[in-house]
């Protein structure tokens, strides 16, 4: 890559027919549209590109008009701030109205539409995110973004001050983009003013923090940039509590985990940790539930572990949980660790599969027990006494203590 402005002509992305058909609704009789921001930074810098934004001079409700008219279904997802999502051959597309900013709190924005791609291109947050393209392929680059996708750098448009205050979430997605797209060094202005911005984050609803949280902590560089973010006092504001860099490191370099145990690790060490981290961050359930089992798996687990010990507990577990459980756990037991038995443990899961229980509900009834609650008691304790055995009593074998079971119990 030079610092020439290439354009994307004959880019597959473009040609879509989705994308086609958006153009021509949009364009027809009217002032050409383009696809903005993320879309065009990842293009240029040889990435997958992801979902696609338009922006138009067209104002949201020629958008809607012009959208149905076409056949395509179009939902006012942000009418107010200029947005329609238009589903085209199934595909949903964000087109935006070109906008400036009239008033802002930090928080949110008062805008009006306008026809300034330049100005539009102003109210963004960063120089590589400033960029679009127009349906010919011909890119446009009003603010000078290119370099720093040529040098994977962020730098805010314009005074960085002044765009972190129109938006304070714009620190966090400073230190995203940093963790996610950028290489090297933190741009020292846009560094400084998110130091000078950082209590402003209180204000900001879970949500919002959330959601650029769980982007962070799965980049490529999130280890150092959340080191950086400790470092300017930022981090414990964001995770409203200590941060556990060492841990994190630890299992970042160990496995290729999931948003909910990267957050585990670098939030928690306590069921506490995670009730904390839940509601700071707005976590799904789903997320809580596998911080919550990780956690306090991984506080009872302890060094050595035999093998047989080692695969009644995977049995009972299942290897997600194990997995997470063997991650977490090294990750906290620090660098004096036998990482061949964390390795070996950790892999388990491929080299051996858990044995099918083969009894069930209906051989404890055809055994001689009564309906009722006790039917599954019986059943849990047999499984349990074969899990014990290692998993090495046969099926004749099972039935047999099985009998012996429900005849003692008469």
């Amino acid at each position: 890559m030079t610092g020439r402005l290439p354009d994307l002509v004959g880019a597959g992305w473009l040609a879509d027919a989705p994308v086609r058909a958006a153009f021509d609704f949009l364009d027809r009789d009217a002032p050409p549209s383009r696809i903005v921001g993320g879309a065009v930074r990842d293009a240029l810098a040889g990435l997958p590109v992801g979902e696609l934004d338009f922006a138009t001079p067209l104002e949201p409700t020629a958008v809607m008009q012009r959208a149905e008219a076409a056949g395509h279904k179009a939902v006012p997802t942000g009418f107010d701030h200029g947005t329609v999502t238009v589903v085209v051959r199934g595909r949903p597309f964000e087109v935006t109205t070109l906008r400036e900013d009239v008033e802002t709190d930090g928080r949110h924005a008062v805008v009006r539409f306008g026809s300034d791609w330049e100005a539009d291109a102003r109210r963004r947050d960063f120089t590589v995110n400033a960029l679009s393209v127009d349906a010919s392929g011909k890119v446009h680059d009003p603010l000078g973004g290119y370099p720093d996708i040529v040098a994977r750098r962020i730098r805010f448009i314009g005074a960085a001050d002044q765009r972190i205050a129109e938006d304070r979430l714009r620190i966090l997605r400073f230190f995203r983009f940093n963790a996610t797209f950028a290489d090297g060094a933190l741009d020292p202005e846009g560094l400084s003013a998110a130091i000078r911005g950082r209590d402003g984050l209180r204000a900001l609803s879970g949500e919002r923090v959330g959601a650029e949280m769980r982007r962070l902590v799965i980049g490529r560089r999130a280890v150092p940039v959340a080191t950086t973010m400790q470092d300017s006092g930022i981090l414990g504001v964001v995770l409203g509590g200590v941060a556990y860099l060492g841990p994190f490191d630890r299992l970042a370099a160990f496995a290729p985990e999931g948003v909910a145990l990267r957050l585990a690790a670098l939030g928690c060490r306590i069921v506490e940790d995670v009730e904390r981290l839940t509601q700071r961050l707005r976590l799904a359930n789903a997320e809580r539930d596998a911080m919550l089992a990780a956690v306090v798996s991984a506080r009872r687990f302890r060094l050595p572990l035999r093998d047989r010990e080692a695969r009644q507990r995977l049995y009972r577990q299942g290897p997600k949980l194990w997995r997470d459980t063997i991650a977490l756990a090294r990750a906290w037991a620090g660098s004096a660790t036998d990482d061949d038995t964390w390795q070996a443990l950790y892999r388990l899961p491929e080299v051996w599969t858990a044995p099918r229980f083969p009894l069930g509900g209906r051989d404890v009834l055809s055994a001689g027990a009564v309906r009722g609650p006790a039917v599954g008691d019986v059943l849990k304790a047999l499984e349990t006494w074969w899990v014990e055995q290692d998993f090495a009593p046969d099926e004749a074998t099972l039935r047999a203590r099985l009998q012996q079971m429900v005849s003692a119990a008469q």
